[in-house]
């Protein structure tokens, strides 16, 4: 019935149009194809092959589909994301829930090997794929492109994807290799920003000891800064509602007042340049410890659900958009005047960022369990490859 509402409102022009009603029916649809997805994944929840990120990108397929049928090719979408969107409102109580509901015994017990892997594991993806890409993409006719292109390239693919790691892994069935997945997702964020910085500023001709110097100056620099605004921020919080004991005139208040400081200490970070990632992370886990703990017993449960829920909007509206996105027409036009050479890119590409991950995983997991005492503490060869 959602479906044929899309495509009867496309017909009538509402979609497609520039009138005032057209963004209130967008986003009325869009909410409502975010109902379906809860109502679907409630009724999949048994079925272990799909979970709510899989339906939400199955509506938001099909949904594409009807869309670009009824507007003849025209467009695939319902509402149109900007990076804003995503870095300002959607990615903060996403990576924030992670670090609030974390285990954080299981996470700090393997915080050398959580940075292990988040720092020297994507500087070693990252000249793996900078590498196999000047080799393989020097000789193909993609345009041109110089080394310090080639080096971007290596420094965003390095990265892995936080968001996908939370909806991949369960953190009471696996809290090793979530810990690990995840951890390692949000510090080679910082590692990526200041390897992509460092690109843009610095001279790749030039390269010496002094360079590489204040490249790890500068990782340090933002790895410490970013952490200490997270916990700066998580303890202010917890110290403020502690002091002034908030919850005895209103829980609201106490409510209110965590969401608004982690976000706070995200976009403080994003306008310091820092990783807002790493902090609204870190910020998550103190809050979690102290500042959870100060609040009234009705506050800790309405804080628990609450940012519970904020995540899982924000996850199954990126995956819905990404359903639609698959069908966006502007890439599938960039991409039919080369198809092949379009696929060929794409699986060199994938091809590399595999060979990345496997340059670093078995080596330092390897090193890793050398340190452990226990076999339950050592990563096995199963979540290597998970991994």
């Amino acid at each position: 019935m959602g479906l044929g509402l899309v495509a009867h409102l496309v017909r009538l022009g509402v979609l497609g149009s520039t009138s005032d009603h057209a963004p209130v029916v967008s986003i009325n649809l869009f909410v409502a194809l975010l109902c379906a997805c809860i109502v679907l994944g409630h009724l999949l929840e048994e079925n272990r092959w799909v979970n709510e990120s899989i339906t939400a990108l199955i509506i938001g397929l099909c949904t594409g589909v009807v869309i670009l049928l009824t507007t003849k090719g025209k467009s695939s979408h319902i509402l149109v994301f900007s990076e804003d969107l995503f870095f300002i409102y959607l990615l903060p109580p996403i990576i924030f829930n992670a670090g609030f509901q974390v285990k954080k015994k299981k996470f700090f017990r393997n915080f050398m090997t959580i940075t292990l892997f988040g720092a020297v594991g994507t500087m070693i993806s990252f000249f793996t794929i900078s590498l196999g890409a000047i080799s393989i993409f020097s000789r193909m006719n993609i345009g041109t492109l110089d080394v310090g292109d080639f080096l971007a390239i290596g420094a965003i693919f390095s990265a892995t994807d936080s968001v996908c790691t939370l909806q991949v892994l369960n953190q009471d069935e696996t809290p090793l290799l979530y810990s690990l997945v995840f951890g390692e997702g949000v510090v080679n964020d910082a590692t990526s920003v200041v390897l992509f910085n460092a690109l843009q500023n610095f001279d790749l001709n030039q390269i010496d000891v002094a360079v590489v110097l204040k490249f790890l100056g500068n990782f340090c620099y933002l790895f410490l800064s970013s952490t200490f605004l997270g916990v700066f921020a998580g303890l202010l919080s917890a110290y403020i509602i502690k002091k002034l004991y908030i919850g005895r005139h209103s829980t609201d208040r106490e409510v209110a007042l965590m969401m608004l400081m982690a976000y706070l200490s995200y976009m403080l970070a994003e306008l310091l340049d820092l990783s807002g990632i790493l902090t609204v992370f870190f910020c998550g886990i103190v809050m979690s410890h102290y500042t959870w703990h100060n609040v009234t017993e009705s506050s800790r449960v309405t804080t628990k659900h609450a940012f519970a829920t904020l995540s899982f909007i924000a996850e199954t509206s990126l995956f819905l958009y990404v359903g639609m996105d698959a069908l966006d027409i502007e890439k599938w036009e960039f991409a039919s005047d080369s198809p092949g050479k379009s696929i060929c890119i794409s699986s060199i590409l994938l091809g590399l960022v595999l060979v990345g991950r496997a340059a670093f995983v078995f080596p330092l997991s390897f090193l890793s369990n050398l340190t452990k005492k226990t076999p339950l503490e050592k990563i096995t060869w199963r979540q290597q490859v998970s991994n």
